[in-house]
């Protein structure tokens, strides 16, 4: 896990948002291989091994990404440009980790819940877990794949962890938040634009 990530991050038990804290045990560079992300408002404990955060103790891996979208169409979706920030990958979305890398070199991804071929290793940092564990208004984009994508308890935060005016892309039926502005569905995918 990206060590600045922890600012991104909230605990995904059912309170009010706050902030999480790290110890981290061991680390490579900037990542964080082993240690614990801890939540003072509930006294939960979170491992990271092998740099996977886990929030959960297990989740069953989607599969990967299959169809006409691939990690051009998403880069294309979320139309992101310039070094800097998090995008989030949850479910399938996660496969198209690899890909997107070649298109954002500076920007680091977040996979959630991803198929189990994806690793967290530098420029990309995995999380396993019950619910969406971002902050508002934290990433520079965000794509729902399977299952989450069908799931208004996934979608609906997941547009709105993404910055004012940026992007949201997702599998299934598109968003009905408030303030979304939906640009375009098509195939089982929409994209649009996160509500100020």
């Amino acid at each position: 896990m990206h060590i600045e990530l922890t600012d991104h991050l909230r605990c995904p038990a059912g309170h009010a948002e706050s902030f999480l804290v790290l110890i981290p045990a061991e680390m490579t560079g900037r990542e964080v291989r082993r240690g614990v992300l801890g939540c003072p408002t509930c006294q939960r404990e979170y491992p990271i091994l092998d740099g996977v955060v886990h929030f959960t103790p297990a989740v069953p891996p989607p599969p990967e990404v299959t169809g006409e979208v691939d990690a051009e169409a998403v880069a294309a979706f979320l139309g992101l440009e310039g070094p800097g920030g998090y995008v989030g990958l949850v479910g399938s979305a996660g496969s198209l980790a690899p890909g997107l890398r070649a298109h954002w070199p500076g920007i680091h991804l977040v996979a959630v819940n991803p198929p189990a071929s994806v690793r967290s290793d530098d420029g990309v940092s995995v999380l396993l877990a019950p619910a969406l564990p971002f902050k508002a208004r934290s990433l520079r984009g965000i794509v729902v794949g399977a299952p989450e994508g069908s799931d208004d308890a996934w979608r609906d935060p997941a547009v709105g962890a993404v910055l004012p005016g940026l992007r949201a892309a997702g599998q299934g039926a598109a968003p009905a938040t408030p303030g979304f502005q939906l640009l375009g569905a098509a195939s089982g995918w929409w994209v649009g634009r996160a509500g100020k």
